[in-house]
């Protein structure tokens, strides 16, 4: 089946927001996520419908078909495994890679995905630790530990990041904090709960808010 680049970008926003649990999602969170009109929404909403894409019933809610989720966990895997390739091989930072691989995630060829998969060593997570699905659509599974939980004096690695926002990613980026960099916690603040940290012979501070956004494991 032959999808449009927008239909597509609504089987992908539903997989966001109804997440692994495949939850129902309304018309006006899917408006809000791709920036658009509730009107918009239902008007494709209809589209998918007549696809068997998605279940849709109006004033209720939606939710992927099996079909559909397919589709989307596709797309998904097609992103990620770019991200990972720009960064990986053509030196973008983390913070630059969205907008690009959400025009890639578009190209229909199952081979390049599998051959770039193959090329990348069929990679489990992408630059901002973000879980890639295999060619049959099934999820590695990642620890959800976060900076703000280590205990003071140990070693960790990062992991990954909470919040993939440009402006987080850019902070982050701006402190050289990369993926699989390790840290050391030095000490954590009682008052504000920020976190002192050893990176590259270097000591910074985080906030809580940044803390808690960046994926770590044990060193």
């Amino acid at each position: 089946m032959d999808l449009s680049l927008t239909e597509e970008n609504y089987l992908k926003a539903m997989f966001f927001i109804g997440g692994m649990e495949d939850n129902l999602v309304n018309t006006n969170a899917i408006a809000e996520h791709l920036d658009t009109k509730a009107a918009t929404v239902t008007d494709m909403l209809r589209k998918l419908k007549k696809k068997e894409l998605i279940h849709y019933e109006p004033y209720k809610g939606s939710r992927l078909s099996e079909l559909g989720r397919r589709f989307a966990i596709s797309i998904l895997r097609k992103h990620r495994l770019w991200e990972t390739f720009l960064v990986d091989k053509l030196g973008f930072g983390w913070e630059e890679v969205h907008e690009v691989a959400e025009q890639l995630e578009h190209i229909q060829s199952t081979k390049l995905t599998e051959r770039l998969s193959q090329y990348l060593g069929n990679p489990q997570f992408d630059p901002h630790g973000d879980p890639i699905p295999d060619e049959n659509g099934v999820f590695p599974i990642r620890e959800n530990f976060t900076l703000d939980k280590a205990e003071e004096g140990a070693l960790v690695l990062v992991k990954g990041v909470k919040d993939s926002s440009t402006d987080f990613l850019n902070y982050v980026a701006k402190l050289g904090i990369r993926l699989g960099d390790e840290l050391q916690v030095i000490q954590r603040e009682p008052f504000d709960a920020s976190v002192l940290l050893r990176h590259q012979e270097t000591e910074l501070r985080l906030s809580a808010q940044a803390s808690c956004n960046i994926y770590i494991s044990a060193k």
